[in-house]
Order: C-alpha cells, then structure tokens, then sequence
C-alpha cells in the first residue's frame, strides 16, 4: 500500500506543480487570450475571477504539490503530508462547484478525479500507512 501511496502522491503532486506554476507564471491576460483563440472552455473559468485570485489558486496548488512529496520524502513534518492532500481535495472540491455554476458538466471530471486521488492519499496516510 505504501508503494501505490508513493506512487500516487508523486504524480498527483507533480500534476498540481506544474498547473500552479503554470498559473503562478502566465498572466491571467494570457489565458484568457488563449481561451479565445483556441475555443478551448476548459481555462474559461478565469473570466471569473480576478488576476490575483488566479495567482492565489495557482499558489495554493503548487504548495499543495510541494506539500505531498517533500515533508513525506524528507521526513521533516511528514504529518504535512496528508493534509495537503486534504486541502488540495477541498480546492478542487471549489473547482468542481466553478464549473457546475458556470454551467460546464463536462469539465468536472478532471477535478472530480484530482479530488479523489488527494482523498485517496488523506486517507492513505492517515490509516493505511501514516508518516
């Protein structure tokens, strides 16, 4: 179990390092631009919100990545672990709720699976193979 937990962890972690720096780093003008010339609905939601609520989700999602490998890598705090995933589930819990609102069903399933891969490693840690 603690193999499938790693495993997990380093692509679910690796997954919301690369999006968060990706909406860290472009500016939120960017996106919207690429929204507009590709069609793509998927970025759609940062219509929604304000260039630094973007950069603060963006933030929260590489931490959260940060915050599943590294306390459980090193272990330094490795109880750090299992509750960026539970915050990382909660954030994309928000994501799930933007998309309905904003009328986008389609558009659930990558967050709805996100959601439970973190809720999968919470609970993992917690019970399964704590750090």
């Amino acid at each position: 179990m603690n193999t499938v937990l790693w495993i997990v962890q380093l692509l679910l972690g690796l997954v919301f390092i690369m999006v968060g720096v990706l909406k860290v780093a472009v500016p939120r003008e960017k996106m919207l631009a690429s929204v507009t010339q590709t069609g793509r609905q998927n970025m759609g939601w940062v219509k929604d919100f304000s260039a630094s609520h973007v950069r603060l989700i963006g933030l929260l999602e590489l931490l959260g990545g940060i915050g599943l490998i590294l306390p459980a890598l090193t272990g330094i705090l490795p109880a750090l672990t299992p509750l960026a995933a539970i915050g990382l589930a909660v954030l994309m819990l928000g994501a799930i709720v933007v998309h309905l609102r904003r009328h986008e069903p389609s558009l659930v399933v990558g967050p709805l699976t996100l959601a439970l891969a973190a809720a999968f490693i919470a609970f993992g840690r917690f019970v399964f193979v704590p750090l």
